[in-house]
């Protein structure tokens, strides 16, 4: 007979006796299950035990989780929730050092389960942790469990962080400004002050004052990486949480004390492989640095600005030096003229007004401040520029000024500048890291090559936008090689001319134009089947191998792992918290799981139950994109934030394949794609050069008779 769905088979232990092998009815309350456990080792007072996973996060079971419970779980009995938080209530506030530190180890590694949390908490437990650091001058084991303790207690969110003291914080700030012989505790008062911070409390603002740059970036120099991790997050909460000025003026001290080059040379080129956080920090100090530059980008020239007028006037004057008349000086009517004429070879549309020019928002003044960095930087390659196109005849002159706007309107499109950055993301440019003033170096080169491409396709003035396209894609593709200086970027985008443009161009329109002919049509039809299988199996590959997810709260991001992969007969999905220094842990030590046969539908964005709960304040647009749920039995669901978008197509085409769904994503269709032109490529390389007719040669008449019989002598042999 069928195993009813709201029975499971799980075995029970205790310490000191024989385990109990039991089938769990989860209809059945969970006080009556624990009483039946108990009276089968003839313990009494059952309401004093909980059960607990022996595995992985070793969670309590409750009436909310006990659904996750599958066939083969192994649990223990143990002392309830409620007693153990009193215990340790108590056991932390002892005078006897050993009992003290025995109960704080055991604290902190009971904190993140959510059921005893809430229990210790609602004993004060967290106003007897803050004055054991207060009062204690013990740095050792025992404040080291404590601060862990109160770290992970605090991840649930259960209280804010103004119920600590200002001197609590002040005495969590001395571990990071004093050298302590344990490195561990600097490591978890970095990850306290760090949440702090996020929380966008008053104390927050004081941790700012009190921990200066100068000690984090002597911190960020120790040889540990996990040290490095965690300043790196601090540094970043300190950036995001203040205004645009100050902001600026931290990034001008952490510039000038050589931080930049510190990252470049010994995390990013130093490290064996850059983790998921630091690859995020990195992607987010980037994105904060360049979002200085979104004031200049929307600020338009205002012509009454005294020092605004005197840039153009100098980047006028770098181009073409003073002349004066005989007599030593020049008519007021002359010196206009004289100007206007200037302006209008230097590409400014609005040659009497050319502040005008500079009124689109973006790029705005940044647009100028680009302009008067070439100017400065590469006074040379500034003056061949303007003079080589002054020699030209007009209508193929390239326009400095009008060029250089539009550029740097391109830039800001390519690098996000002014864009938020994402919470999950961690695509960062390498080069960015690798020299000062990033963006307008990068301008230096790029308004190099567009000049080179404007002659390349002997432009005129109608020809702009088409120029200013192919200069766009010229930059793209230099940029999608993942060039690691701007050196690399030069070598890269020079042989990137637009005749190899042209090439790449000719070349991906025949292989369009050859897939839509109606006989290679067919062939791809013939293929598809075939091609969508491998991807499928591609897919449920991918969930074999599995993948981490970063639990991610409302209040900061966690460095919290836990790993789900796919079983290799795909009957069962296994998935629980990731142990430290453990990439791809086994199945063995994944806890939970959930049968295939048990998955009803799988949600997307913003019909997961997890996005719905976070309506209610402002939900970052990447969670929303990233986020799954995998819905199974009734109303249960486990639920996702993809680490990347490549990860969110994965999942979502190896669920739809273990359900016998079609595979929607994007990348399914691209990898289809791709496998199908290369597959055609193949099968149609001996055909190079011979037209393939779109019709099938016609079927020639029947013959008058059949009579093909040839008789064949023994003579002919």
């Amino acid at each position: 007979m069928e195993q009813a769905k709201n029975v499971v088979k799980i075995a029970i232990q205790m310490m000191g006796a024989y385990p109990q092998l039991i089938e769990l009815n989860q209809s059945k309350p969970l006080s009556a299950v624990l009483k039946d456990v108990c009276d089968a080792w003839n313990i009494s007072n059952s309401e004093q035990y909980a059960l607990q996973y022996v595995d992985g996060h070793q969670a309590y079971i409750t009436e909310l989780n006990r659904m996750e419970i599958k066939n083969g779980s192994i649990l223990k009995l143990t002392t309830s929730p409620d007693k153990e938080a009193n215990s340790l209530c108590q056991g932390v506030q002892s005078h006897n050092l050993d009992v003290r530190s025995e109960s704080l180890k055991k604290l902190a590694a009971l904190s993140s389960d959510v059921t005893f949390a809430q229990e210790f908490i609602s004993r004060d437990g967290l106003l007897f942790l803050s004055r054991t650091v207060e009062e204690d001058d013990e740095r050792g084991e025992v404040m080291c469990h404590t601060l862990r303790a109160i770290s992970e207690l605090m991840e649930h969110g259960f209280v804010s962080w103004e119920t600590f003291s200002p001197t609590f914080i002040q005495k969590v700030v001395t571990f990071v400004n004093v050298n302590l012989m344990m490195l561990e505790i600097t490591q978890l008062a970095l990850m306290i002050l760090e949440s702090v911070v996020q929380s966008n409390t008053t104390l927050g603002i004081m941790v700012k004052k009190e921990v200066p740059l100068d000690r984090l970036l002597t911190l960020l120099q120790l040889p540990d990486q996990e040290t490095q991790i965690k300043v790196m997050a601090l540094l970043v909460a300190l950036l995001q949480k203040v205004g645009g000025r100050e902001r600026a003026d931290m990034f001008e001290y952490l510039w000038k004390k050589n931080m930049r080059q510190f990252i470049h040379k010994n995390i990013i080129h130093n490290w064996p492989q850059l983790g998921d956080e630091m690859r995020h920090y990195l992607y987010v100090l980037q994105c904060l640095s360049l979002g200085l530059l979104e004031g200049r980008m929307r600020m338009a020239m205002d012509p009454n600005d005294a020092e605004q007028r005197q840039h153009l006037q100098n980047l006028r004057l770098s181009a073409f030096p003073i002349e004066v008349e005989d007599g030593g000086h020049m008519t007021a009517e002359r010196r206009r003229s004289l100007c206007a004429k200037e302006f209008r070879k230097l590409g400014f549309t609005n040659n009497g007004s050319p502040w005008q020019d500079l009124c689109l928002t973006p790029p705005g003044l940044l647009a100028l401040d680009n302009m008067m960095y070439f100017s400065t930087r590469w006074p040379s390659a500034y003056s061949r520029f303007v003079l080589e196109n002054s020699s030209r005849e007009d209508k193929h002159v390239c326009p400095f000024a009008r060029s250089s706007i539009h550029l740097t309107l391109i830039l800001c499109e390519i690098l996000r500048v002014g864009e938020t950055a994402s919470e999950t993301g961690q695509d960062f440019l390498t080069m960015f890291y690798a020299q000062d003033h990033f963006l307008h170096e990068l301008f230096c080169v790029c308004i190099q090559v567009l000049n080179k491409t404007w002659k390349e396709m002997r432009a005129t003035h109608e020809d702009f936008d088409k120029v200013m396209h192919v200069v766009k894609e010229q930059i793209s593709r230099t940029l999608g090689q993942v060039p690691t200086s701007l050196e690399f970027f030069r070598t890269k985008i020079s042989s990137l001319n637009y005749s190899e443009i042209l090439r790449r161009r000719q070349e991906e329109r025949l292989i369009q134009d050859e897939a839509l002919s109606p006989p290679v049509m067919e062939l791809r039809k013939q293929l598809e089947p075939e091609l969508l299988t491998l991807i499928r199996q591609h897919r449920l590959n991918y969930l074999c191998e599995g993948t981490k997810f970063r639990k991610i709260s409302s209040r900061r991001r966690q460095d919290k792992l836990w790993f789900c992969r796919l079983s290799p007969n795909h009957k069962v999905l296994h998935y629980g918290d990731l142990e430290d220094n453990i990439d791809k842990p086994p199945i063995e030590m994944l806890a939970q799981k959930i049968s295939v046969s048990d998955i009803k539908y799988v949600l997307t964005g913003k019909d997961c139950p997890h996005m719905k709960e976070k309506n209610s304040g402002k939900q970052n647009k990447d969670h929303m994109d990233q986020a799954f749920s995998i819905c199974y039995d009734v109303d249960s669901c486990l639920n996702f934030i993809a680490p990347s978008p490549m990860d969110f197509c994965m999942w979502i085409d190896g669920m739809n394949a273990l359900l016998d769904k079609e595979m929607p994503s994007e990348r399914t269709r691209s990898d289809l794609d791709l496998l199908l032109n290369t597959e055609l490529k193949l099968r149609l390389l001996d055909l190079e050069n011979i037209p393939v007719p779109d019709q099938p040669p016609p079927v020639p008449p029947r013959p008058k008779n059949y009579d093909y019989c040839y008789q064949f002598t023994s003579t002919e042999a």
